[in-house]
This record gives structure tokens, sequence and C-alpha cells, in this order.
């Protein structure tokens, strides 16, 4: 990121480098108190999160996720390569898993480790 200030003002530049890659790709089983609600999330149940470069790939992730398990999108964004995912556990994880499989092994992204907290 490349930041100028001019005249008291600030300027920020916001750089993307080209590359295929999942940055995260996190489950979170019991999600506490009002996340769902803050997220504008109606369903309730474990939340799976992505993040993927470039962002129009998380259209892809989605697909993928949806046909891998009974999950809901609760949010999908191909401009920030976001996507939340919720649904019970096992189908949270699979859906993840399979997401991540699918951008890995069929469109030669890079990836990180699916992790839980």
């Amino acid at each position: 990121m490349v930041v100028y200030i001019l005249a008291e003002k600030q300027r920020v530049i916001q750089e993307y480098v080209p590359g295929k890659q999942v940055t995260m790709a996190h489950i979170i089983p019991n999600p506490q108190g009002d996340i769902h609600e803050r997220l504008g999330i109606v369903t309730t149940g474990a939340i799976g999160i992505m993040t993927i470069t470039p962002s129009e790939a998380a259209i892809i992730a989605a697909d993928a996720a949806s046909k891998a398990g009974d999950i809901e999108l609760g949010f999908l964004d191909r401009f920030t390569g976001s996507l939340v995912i919720t649904g019970d556990v096992s189908s949270v994880e699979a859906a993840i898993r399979a997401a991540v499989n699918t951008l890995v092994n069929i469109l030669g992204f890079s990836s990180t480790e699916v992790t839980r907290s």
C-alpha cells in the first residue's frame, strides 16, 4: 500500500499483486454472541470464511461450496474475494474444503490451510 500526504490530505492507493491464491479458509464451529446478526446473516450455525485472489474466483468457490454441503451463502463479494457461508459444522467444513479443493486442484491456486477456532 502506498500512502501520499498532500496538503494535509491523505491519499491511499491499494495495489493487488496478480496471483491465484486462497488467502484464508476458516471455520468457526460455534460462533458466540451476536456474530450472525452483526454480519447481517439470518441463519445460525457454524460460519465458514474464505478470502480469494483474484476476487472473481469467489463466485467459483461459492458454487463449489454450495454443491458440497447443505449450506447457506451468507455473503459473497466478487470485488473483494470474500465468501461467508453458514450451516451445521460438518456441512460448512465439507463446503469450505470442497471450495479449496476446486480452486487448488482444478484451477491451480495456491492455498493456506483450512483452520478452525
